[in-house]
């Protein structure tokens, strides 16, 4: 191991669980810090369902994912879960207030030496540096859902990283069996949602405007670029809820009435009826089994 041999991994949802597990399937000791008792519950079923996933699609053994699993713990106290951390990975929800929130209270928790990385998809690090009281110790860490088959992991300075910070976040990346990207200047949505958003957006604007439903633009994207999955598709795999928060920032931004009848759509068909997608069995597919997946789907 390099610089970090203790690992914090700050929200246990989706994607915060999967950077546990994957960060613990490589031999490191992680915490999974949420904000109470239910979260915690919630993040630890995440996990255990991991560990199928790990077998079937890795040929990981029981005895690895066992072990994986045994490195990972769980906190509900914020100073308690980073007293002893080398590392930060902060997945918590895409709302400004509350990251720029939470990084207040990390910056008078954590050890001096702890780097914080944010795993941000839609917001740039520099928004939240005077919430670190680190800033040289402070960038951005992003994954793929499905780290374990989708292993990029983007590592993005903002204009005050150290470096060396910088290097041993690669380095890092690398230890845990990713493919590390490094991007020298702040973008938002880095490279990959530079590239898949105006996709997503795309079809949630064909979807709202009554164009087509999500089946037949899934359908579309499918069979003219032979990809596995549609835009809708990826949505139910990102999560309806990430999608709702990335759309109503957009829609209190710009104002635009379209996004603002999509975030009411996402809310009220979607979020309160629990279809969350993927990780509820429900989203705009159902699961397991989507119809996506039936060899004549594509007819």
């Amino acid at each position: 191991m390099g610089q970090y041999k203790k690992v914090t991994v700050a929200g246990g949802g989706v994607l915060g669980s999967q950077i546990a597990f994957q960060t613990a399937f490589y031999g490191f000791d992680v915490i999974v810090y949420d904000i109470n008792e239910q979260a915690i519950n919630d993040a630890k079923d995440r996990v255990t369902k991991l560990k199928t996933r790990y077998q079937e699609d890795l040929q990981a053994s029981e005895e690895q994912v066992n072990a994986a699993f045994s490195r990972v713990q769980y906190q509900s106290d914020l100073a308690e879960a980073v007293t002893e951390a080398d590392l930060i990975i902060e997945a918590i929800p895409e709302v400004v207030d509350i990251k720029t929130e939470f990084y207040q209270k990390l910056s008078k928790l954590a050890p001096s030496h702890t780097i914080f990385a944010t795993n941000t998809s839609t917001l740039l690090p520099s928004q939240f540096v005077e919430a670190t009281g680190r800033p040289e110790k402070f960038l951005a860490l992003h994954f793929a859902n499905e780290i374990w088959l989708n292993n990029t992991a983007e590592v993005m300075k903002q204009p005050a990283t150290d470096e060396q910070v910088f290097n041993d976040v690669l380095d890092f990346a690398k230890e845990i069996g990713m493919v590390a990207l490094p991007l020298h200047k702040e973008q938002p949505g880095y490279i990959l949602n530079s590239l898949l958003v105006p996709l997503l957006d795309a079809a949630q604007d064909l979807f709202i405007k009554g164009i087509a439903d999500p089946e037949t633009i899934d359908k579309t994207w499918m069979v003219g670029t032979g990809a596995p999955k549609g835009p809708f598709a990826m949505l139910d795999v990102i999560g309806i809820t990430t999608a709702y928060h990335i759309v109503q920032r957009k829609a209190e931004l710009t104002g635009d009435e379209n996004m603002k009848k999509l975030a009411a759509h996402l809310k009220t068909e979607y979020i309160d009826k629990n279809k969350l997608g993927t990780a509820t069995g429900e989203g705009f597919y159902t699961y397991p089994n989507p119809s996506y997946e039936d060899p004549d789907f594509l007819k």
